[in-house]
């Protein structure tokens, strides 16, 4: 087990990582998650707070282990392998002369045994970060930190990439703390997920558990939903919430004063303008179309309520609505969909 108290000028953070299980650390540029690594990793020291990892304390009041005794293996963001050395002589460069066999064998698992005598530049973006991974288990840590793990990667390797670094994060069996900008890739790596703003962390759990209940609207926005603001009442069991620019929306939540209600797009359904309502959902907002984008299978739909505001339909629902940049239409969605924090 990994736990971090730790205190520094800009840093407040404290998280625990079980054996095992992969925390992902995740939020904006700027927001402290690589000073969190350096912490844990010796290399950079906090005013106080404790580290300790597999039984072992790392640093408190009277102790600071130097980074070297720590064992930890750490990916950085750009892999920071050796140019001049092969994918084999990277990975075994922290061995011991009489374990070097292990290199192979974890080329090997990682499935680039073909390429052990490849130097960095010889690799695609993909097989440097299995390099930069192997030489990180290479030394079996007690922790590991990975940096911005698939940021170095372009959209079609990434895919294959994350499957990869997942099924290897489950066989090592060790904490890991990943950092990365993209709740994405936190949701698809972590078994659980911190998010942080301005040097501390402010709400942790599963994906779903951020996504379906966000703490504030920060998060809220950071996983993905669309967030309005809002004077909220509420009334017969029901939050009515008039918003800013115009129109009144209902949540289910509770809540009074200036809100923040964030839906997510794949929640909000698009009819044309003029409609009648159909179902049960409570919450119809007239918008006009800003922009359309195609993402994978799915369309992102950018429109103006009085706020800005998306939805994610399929592209046969673009084509049978006739959507187009202008299109009045109405937004539609559950009470129960829209999550309610004070503003």
């Amino acid at each position: 087990m990994l736990t971090l108290e730790a205190k520094t000028g800009f840093i407040d953070v404290a998280l625990s990582v079980e054996q095992g299980d992969c925390l992902a650390l995740a939020g904006p540029s700027g927001a402290g998650k690589t000073s969190v690594l350096r912490i844990i990793a010796g290399l950079l020291s906090p005013d106080r707070g404790r580290i300790a990892c597999a039984g072992e304390t790392w640093f408190d009041a009277t102790t600071d282990l130097p980074a070297e005794r720590r064992g930890c293996g750490f990916v950085f963001q750009d892999y920071a392998l050796f140019p001049h050395l092969s994918a084999r002589r990277n990975v075994a460069y922290a061995l011991p002369k009489e374990d070097r066999q292990r290199a192979d064998e974890l080329l090997a698992r990682f499935g680039i045994a073909d390429r052990a005598h490849a130097r960095p530049h010889e690799l695609s973006g993909g097989e440097r970060q299995r390099v930069a991974l192997a030489r990180a288990l290479a030394a079996r840590p007690n922790a590991l930190l990975l940096d911005e793990p698939l940021s170095a990667l372009d959209a079609r390797t990434r895919a294959r990439a994350s499957r990869e670094l997942a099924a290897a994060l489950r066989d090592a069996a060790v904490p890991t703390l990943l950092v990365t900008h993209d709740f994405a890739t936190a949701a698809l790596l972590g078994d659980r997920v911190a998010v942080m703003e301005g040097g501390s962390i402010v709400q942790q759990g599963t994906a779903a558990e951020l996504a379906s209940r966000p703490a504030n609207a920060f998060v809220a926005d950071f996983t993905g939903a669309v967030v309005l603001t809002g004077e909220a009442r509420e009334s017969h069991g029901i939050t009515r919430v008039l918003l800013d620019g115009g129109g009144e929306i209902s949540s289910t939540d509770s809540g009074g004063g200036r809100v923040a209600a964030s839906v997510h797009p794949w929640d909000i359904a698009i009819a044309p303008a003029g409609s009648p309502p159909t179902g049960s959902a409570q919450n119809h907002l007239a918008a006009e179309v800003a922009s359309v984008t195609v993402i994978g299978s799915r369309v992102r739909l950018g429109l103006e309520a009085g706020q800005p505001l998306a939805a994610e339909v399929t592209e046969r629902a673009i084509e049978d609505l006739g959507l187009e940049r202008g299109s009045r239409v109405t937004a539609t969605w559950k009470a129960s969909a829209t999550r309610l924090t004070a503003a």
